[in-house]
């Protein structure tokens, strides 16, 4: 049982910058679009009015910064208790990064399938972040199974967890210029 906890623990660790990226936005976003108000050849928005620019920076720079302290502290005390990957200031900001891209990824798919900005696009919408902050890791180090595995099934119910309660202080509203998926 404390071999499971210790995996679980290390895959949320892992992932942590890609998460704080992901959230920040909605807390700091608003503003210009990401997209600049340009459209596809398709007629349709590339992005949408819901990924500013100060939303991404905000994301990025956030993740960043979770990445740095994580990495403090990886290297002062949590280094002895795993070896699954090699924690960096890098790993932190390509985390954060690849979550943020994601994210923008699934937006342009969402506008070709006519979706509206902040409308669902279910399981899409917990997983678009994970899978750009798992691809861009890659080069500086990647995950194992087990760490992939875990963090797709935690994100589903935390995902779906930390929209209620930002629909709940009505920080997540359609209504709003404000980074959602």
């Amino acid at each position: 049982m404390t071999e499971i906890m210790v995996a679980i623990a290390a895959a949320l660790w892992f992932i942590f910058p890609a998460y704080c990226a992901n959230a920040a936005p909605v807390i700091f976003g608003g503003g210009q679009p990401m997209d600049f108000g340009k459209r596809f050849f398709d007629g349709k928005p590339l992005l949408g009015s819901h990924k500013t620019v100060r939303g991404f920076l905000a994301g990025l720079i956030v993740g960043t910064l979770v990445g740095c302290v994580q990495t403090l502290l990886f290297e002062q005390v949590l280094s002895q208790y795993s070896t699954q990957f090699s924690y960096s200031i890098l790993l932190g900001f390509v985390l954060s990064l690849g979550a943020l891209t994601g994210d923008l990824v699934e937006s342009f798919i969402k506008r070709r399938l006519n979706r509206a900005p902040g409308s669902a696009l279910p399981v899409a919408d917990q997983i678009d972040f994970i899978l750009g902050a798992f691809l861009f890791s890659i080069p500086v180090s990647p995950p194992s199974l087990p760490a992939v595995l875990i963090i797709l099934l935690v994100t589903i119910p935390i995902h779906f967890l930390t929209n209620l309660g930002a629909a709940l202080l009505n920080m997540k509203n359609k209504g709003k210029t404000v980074d959602t998926a």
